[in-house]
């Protein structure tokens, strides 16, 4: 009997509001949630600006041990886990442990908190030679990203396989394409898979800054953040976490589970080309495209919406739209496209996860999240970006896509049940 992997609950902490409905609010109203940088001081850095989360790890029901002992990506991750299982009906106790699994997906793990202890044990870069008896007692955790995978695991008191995926800004993708395959395998009935990411730092922050992929409009920074704009100048870091509960579709029907979406079909590639650079003409990206529509048994003219990568920068927007144009022909002029990255920043390895789950809400709901702040469209960008407000439409197979550094391209097809 053929196996198939269906989303039953989500579980959201973004910018813009904790919960999966605040995540919802904040796309379909087209607010943005980007400001100046609080986490840290950003006097000094060319871009001041970020998409942070206002969140309070006690008042989300953290225990004062848990929120000494996690960064603050773990803390997203576990946060957003108890939300996905609350929202699917699910009683992971009710399952052999050793079926229920844990995918997710980091692209710079535990930074922050790697970040603080630096300073520190460095005392304030002062030390070459840093004094690790300064450490807190969970440093190790911080250094080993697979801790964000396996916190979830405790939660929820999974037995099963569980994985920390790490393909850059691909990461929420590839993980929820990996818990499918755990499901369609037949190595897990459930699955909570998704991504986690809390990089508003100084090195994170630095790093961008170095290679000027971050905007730099600081005295607009609810406008700053323009996916497929002639004015755009670079992506707005961002953090959060999405986790969803995947489960084998037969036994979620059996249940009576809400089901929002199947993962119908799933793909990614590489460039081979360059750590931050990428070919104009898109090829790995439409490459993973047809894969991932034939695998979900679809062709173009079924692609009802595309949930683009959409980060803003001038090479990202153009090499995503001549993917478009490759993978799906005279289809792509005719298919409604948008970039949440818009609204809530770009969260590196996260925000995969959080556009499965707007892809996922947007199915189940048959309204397209906009494209924030597109104002003037880049003539080179000539698809439909869904300028500014959200558009009711509807919806039965959605496409949504991603491109990370190192050259990742991953593809997923999502189907109404």
């Amino acid at each position: 009997m053929s196996r198939s992997a269906v989303i039953t609950g989500i579980g959201v902490v973004a910018p813009g509001g904790v919960g999966r409905e605040s995540f919802w609010a904040t796309l379909t109203e087209g607010r943005t949630a980007t400001r100046r940088i609080t986490l840290f001081d950003p006097s000094g850095f060319r871009s001041r600006i970020a998409a942070e989360v206002d969140f309070d790890p006690g008042a989300e029901g953290l225990s004062a041990q848990q929120i000494r002992r996690m960064d603050r990506a773990a803390q997203f991750a576990v946060v957003g886990a108890r939300e996905a299982v609350a929202d699917s009906g699910l009683d992971p106790a009710s399952h052999d442990p050793e079926r229920v699994a844990v995918s997710i997906g980091s692209a710079v793990g535990c930074t922050m908190g790697l970040e603080e202890e630096y300073t520190v044990l460095a005392d304030d870069g002062r030390r070459w030679l840093v004094d690790h008896t300064y450490g807190v007692p969970h440093l190790y955790g911080y250094m080993v990203p697979s801790t964000l995978a396996v916190e979830v695991a405790w939660e929820v008191a999974a037995e099963g396989p569980t994985a920390l995926i790490s393909t850059g800004c691909t990461s929420g993708l590839d993980a929820i394409g990996h818990g499918a395959a755990l499901i369609r395998d037949g190595s897990a009935d459930v699955v909570l898979a998704g991504a986690t990411d809390a990089p508003i730092s100084p090195i994170s922050s630095a790093c961008f800054d170095a290679i000027k992929a971050t905007s730099p409009n600081n005295d607009d920074p609810a406008h700053a953040s323009r996916p497929f704009d002639a004015d755009r100048d670079g992506f707005v870091l961002g953090e959060g976490a999405a986790v969803m509960v995947l489960e084998e579709a037969t036994s979620a029907r059996r249940r009576g589970a809400r089901i929002y979406a199947e993962i119908a079909g799933f793909a990614s590639r590489s460039n081979a080309f360059h750590m931050t650079g990428l070919k104009p003409d898109g090829r790995e990206m439409a490459e993973a495209i047809t894969v991932a529509m034939r695998r979900a048994e679809v062709v173009p003219s079924d692609i009802d919406y595309i949930n683009a990568h959409g980060s803003g920068t001038k090479q990202n927007d153009r090499h995503e739209t001549a993917a478009f144009k490759r993978g799906l022909g005279a289809r792509a002029y005719e298919i409604p496209v948008s970039s949440i990255k818009s609204m809530v920043g770009h969260s590196l390895g996260a925000i995969g996860s959080l556009e499965i789950a707007a892809c996922a809400l947007a199915l189940d709901r048959q309204i397209v999240p906009p494209t924030a702040n597109l104002h003037n469209a880049d003539p080179e960008c000539d698809l439909d970006y869904v300028p500014v407000t959200a558009r009711n439409h509807e919806m039965e197979v959605v496409l949504s896509v991603g491109s990370g550094f190192g050259g990742f391209q991953t593809a997923v097809v999502l189907r109404r049940p």
